[in-house]
């Protein structure tokens, strides 16, 4: 891929150092060790030292934070990048090397570090979603489980980069199209954030999302989208029948070139309407036997996984997104075949809750009907994959680094 950055994403690339730099002066925010030493290089010798960073997990590179940081707080650094944005980077492979002076670069090193594996992270779940889910658009939910606007920040523009790599892979991925934030939408190439309803809204009108579709297409008439949220009541295909009338019979909105759809958040500790376990496998029978099942499991742990007589822990959790609690394989299955018998055809789908790495990649693999998945799991779900590390390789020219990391040199 190209490093080649879109105005709108520079601008809010601009924007994370700003915010970055909030909290108040270098030397307050970077370990004080390095402040330390920084003092020490200055009234001494100043060295022109050489960085190497690098993660310990494979990533995809999303270093443009980082390298932005670097550049506005010691501009006459010099970076140099071994991978471009949105590729692949191996386990410890060296990212980026970064030479200038001692004095400055070294009370960088904390906030340099914080920007790289965050984003990079991010990436490299975001891109493994895409890729899984091709056909399904994504919606960047993130939000709420960041821990500020710097968190969101990073987490979304690695999931941008991981969404264009995927789609540089496949020119069938569809990826993510927006952010359920103002803040972070330009990311995706969009003005404002997306979304409709949460549940206080239908808990607002006492359970009755009729009401709630209603009430939000009066307040924001200019919405081209609306998606019903529809297992408030735990009556996610009764509901969503019932909205779907008021949209295309009723109010006749499709007219008005405006486009309905229902929103799949069933809670994890029930079934959505009109399934158990038994039942579940029964419905999704009509689409995909039982025997298409473990087609399914085999396909994505490889075969031989399925063993009907062992506990396996892979094969249980893979069982429970296709037919299990909550919102499964089964579920959305089951919501596309009533839409459709009530002659709601356009109607789309969107779901959420729970949707990482390995939802998707299941979810892709049974070839479920699903338009759209709004996540905030490709964050990464351990924080220490995270950790990037930077060692000087160089001092004033002659090569040197402690025992342990000579590969940053070779």
């Amino acid at each position: 891929m190209s490093n080649k950055i879109s105005v709108e994403r520079s601008k809010v690339l601009d924007l994370m150092v700003d915010v970055a730099m909030a909290a108040g002066p270098l030397s307050s925010i970077t370990d004080k060790y390095f402040t330390n030493t920084s003092r020490i290089v200055a009234g001494n010798n100043d060295a022109e030292v050489t960085y190497a960073v690098f993660l310990r997990r494979r990533s995809i590179a999303a270093l443009e934070p980082a390298i932005r940081l670097i550049k506005a707080l010691v501009p006459e650094a010099v970076v140099t990048r071994f991978f471009e944005e949105g590729e692949i980077v191996p386990a410890e492979d060296k990212m980026l090397e970064i030479t200038g002076p001692m004095s400055k670069l070294s009370e960088v090193e904390t906030v340099m570090l914080q920007k790289v594996g965050f984003p990079c992270i991010s990436a490299r779940n975001a891109h493994s979603m895409c890729s899984a889910v091709p056909k399904a658009s994504f919606m960047d939910m993130h939000a709420r489980h960041g821990a500020g606007a710097e968190m969101n920040l990073l987490a979304a523009y690695g999931a941008a980069v991981g969404s264009d790599a995927a789609r540089a892979d496949n020119p069938d991925v569809t990826g993510f199209v927006g952010s359920s934030q103002d803040l972070t939408a330009p990311l995706f190439g969009a003005k404002n954030g997306i979304g409709t309803m949460p549940h206080a809204l239908v808990g607002y009108t006492d359970g009755d999302v009729v009401a709630a579709t209603k009430l939000f297409m009066k307040e924001i008439p200019d919405a081209p989208t609306v998606i019903s949220l529809v297992d408030y009541e735990g009556h996610e295909t009764s509901d969503a029948l019932k909205c779907a009338d008021w949209f295309f019979n009723e109010a006749k909105l499709q007219d008005k070139g405006k486009t309905f759809g229902v929103r799949l958040d069933t809670h994890g500790g029930r079934f959505s309407e009109g399934l158990n376990f038994d039942k579940s496998i029964h419905i999704v029978g009509e689409f995909l036997d039982v025997e298409g099942e473990y087609n399914i499991v085999e396909r994505i742990l490889g075969p031989g996984a399925v063993h009907l007589d062992a506990g396996n822990l892979m094969v249980d959790r893979v069982r429970r997104i296709l037919f299990g609690a909550g919102v499964s394989a089964a579920s959305i299955i089951h919501m596309r075949h009533v839409l459709d018998e009530g002659g709601f055809n356009d109607a789309k789908i969107v779901v959420s809750s729970g949707f990482n790495p390995q939802k998707c990649h299941v979810i892709g693999a049974a070839g479920v009907p699903v338009d759209m998945i709004g996540t905030g799991s490709f964050l990464p779900a351990t924080l220490t994959e995270t950790y990037a590390t930077a060692d000087i390789i160089s001092y004033n020219g002659k090569k040197r680094v402690k025992v342990g990391r000579e590969f940053l040199i070779e």
